[in-house]
């Protein structure tokens, strides 16, 4: 044993030229050392939110954005910075993300967003490749803080505790319900602008006659005359209405449909048991026994509440209807799968049954830039292509 140990002591000592192999040894050992400490250093210091807004483009846009959400300020005091969120924690994934980011540095040395004008037209190209980075690790740096087995659930709504469940069993990704949670989301998200503009449009070439059935493009104002002196209430879109008179520029449409007896009965359903609206009458048109005729009375099953089959005779502008319900599904199937698509796989139509979409649906628009017409598109639609509704399974 010693001789061995002589003879490796022996070899390190040799002179090698000038220098011992032992010497270059212990040098190489200090040198990569200090590298590594330096080089740590500096990988550390670009690791900080000094570093990340000391470019405009990123201090003058997304950085108020932050400091305006929970993330920033909050009861318990705990603070996400940007390297937090959009720097991986382990060593092998920072590095990577590094080198991704060179890019952004050349971006930001040759202008490429230098301008809040040329933020914003680049704001949904910049954070889709942010959520799908999320998307591909499962939102790793949000869930360095969040975590599902600590999550308590009975401090949940109903609501929350049902989908974070869900998302709880399939390790879901944070950002594919929570894109905004931090930063405004961009405008050019929702293509929901056209729906309403286009439906319009198709609805000009509309030929009116007696007798025949048409769909509403949007919220309509109803009267009980057609002077329209008196207020008749507002039609919901996509709402079916069968024109039993024409004059001049007014239409007198019969609305079909349940009401609950409970109350004053103002709202006008699609059918029995569904809250589907179709439209909501003034109080005093739901009160007259000439506008609204009341028939049968069945119970719901489910809620206990009493609904009424009624049909309502009122006046409206003739213009924003179209004559085939189709041209109405068509453009809000395709907002649902643009808009909704964006921040994660929606669920089927028929996932849910009518009843339940309109919950779901409103936890959604938060992430949408859906205006009030388009919201109403999209959930009647929900609604018409629900499991109430469609044969096939879900």
């Amino acid at each position: 044993m010693k001789s061995s140990l002589k003879k490796v002591w022996i070899t390190l000592w040799r002179p090698a030229a000038k220098i011992s192999l032992g010497v270059l040894t212990l040098g190489g050992f200090v040198a990569g050392v200090i590298f590594w400490g330096g080089f740590n250093t500096a990988l550390e210091m670009t690791n900080t939110e000094k570093f990340c807004i000391s470019c405009h483009s990123m201090r003058d846009t997304v950085y108020p954005e932050l400091k305006g959400t929970i993330h920033w300020e909050n009861n318990a005091g705990i603070r996400a910075t940007c390297p937090d969120c959009h720097v991986p924690h382990n060593w092998s994934d920072k590095i990577a993300r590094k080198m991704q980011a060179s890019k952004e540095v050349f971006g930001s040395i040759v202008g490429t967003i230098d301008t809040p004008e040329k933020f914003e037209a680049k704001r949904l190209e910049l954070a889709q490749h942010e959520w799908k980075r999320f998307a591909a690790n499962k939102s790793l740096e949000c869930k360095s803080c969040h975590s599902y087995d600590s999550m308590k659930w009975d401090e949940m709504s109903p609501r929350a505790q049902a989908q974070m469940k869900q998302a709880a069993v399939k390790d879901q990704s944070c950002i594919d319900c929570h894109k905004g949670i931090a930063h405004h989301l961009p405008a050019n998200m929702a293509s929901s602008g056209g729906i309403v503009s286009e439906l319009v449009a198709a609805s000009q070439s509309t030929d009116y006659s007696k007798g025949d059935t048409y769909y509403s493009v949007q919220f309509l104002p109803l009267y009980e005359d057609e002077a329209k002196t008196k207020d008749g209430g507002s039609l919901e879109p996509a709402s079916a209405v069968k024109v039993v008179g024409i004059k001049d520029d007014m239409l007198q449409i019969e609305l079909n449909g349940w009401r609950k007896v409970k109350g004053f009965g103002r709202v006008i359903n699609q059918d029995f048991g569904m809250n589907i609206p179709s439209a909501a009458l003034s109080k005093n048109a739901a009160q007259s026994a000439d506008i609204v005729k009341g028939f049968e009375q069945k119970e719901d099953d489910v809620t206990g509440l009493k609904w009424q089959q009624v049909t309502a005779t009122l006046w409206v502008e003739k213009k924003n209807f179209v004559s085939d319900i189709s041209t109405v599904w068509t453009a809000a199937k395709s907002a649902y799968n643009t808009n909704c698509s964006v921040c994660h796989t929606q669920p089927a139509e028929n996932h849910f049954d009518a009843n339940t979409w309109p919950g779901m649906f409103n936890g959604m628009l938060a992430f949408v830039n859906f205006d009030t017409d388009s919201e109403a598109i999209v959930l009647k639609y929900l609604q018409n292509h629900s499991s109430d509704f469609s044969k096939a399974e879900h």
